[in-house]
């Protein structure tokens, strides 16, 4: 008995290293990228993964209970809410910034928009699909 709970306390101990790790990683891309979708893209994706990484290893350190219930269901909810976040914001920076094209390479008819700075807004390459009410 006493095997299973070091097994469970090393087990637990080396996801929790894990996340710090991924961490680690998200705070070194965030500060080594020089343009604000890569800066975010490493934000995004370390937050995401190392709280994930985390938390399991809380959930084995705790046990199945309730508070690991609770830890499962705040993994499932980050796992959904902040991709999601991060790629509104992203697209938010794609269609507000005009020199995009400077920062990042884009290939030819990915881009849906460009900007035009006479007008200052946003000129959809097919006009059909272009909305009255401003969003995107």
């Amino acid at each position: 008995m006493i095997l299973m709970e070091w097994l469970q306390f090393v087990l637990g101990v080396a996801f929790l290293l894990a996340g710090v790790g991924v961490f680690a990683v998200q705070v070194f891309g965030v500060f080594k990228f020089d343009y604000v979708l890569n800066r975010m893209h490493a934000a995004a994706m370390g937050d995401t993964l190392g709280i994930g990484i985390s938390l399991a290893g809380l959930i084995i350190l705790s046990g199945w209970n309730f508070a690991s219930l609770k830890m499962a269901l705040i993994i499932v909810f980050l796992w959904n809410a902040s991709p999601v976040s991060s790629h509104l914001t992203a697209r938010l920076e794609a269609v507000t910034n005009p020199h995009l094209e400077r920062c990042c390479e884009m290939e030819e008819g990915v881009t849906e928009h460009i900007w035009d700075e006479d007008q200052k807004e946003i000129i959809y390459a097919d006009k059909t699909r272009r909305r009255n009410d401003g969003c995107i």
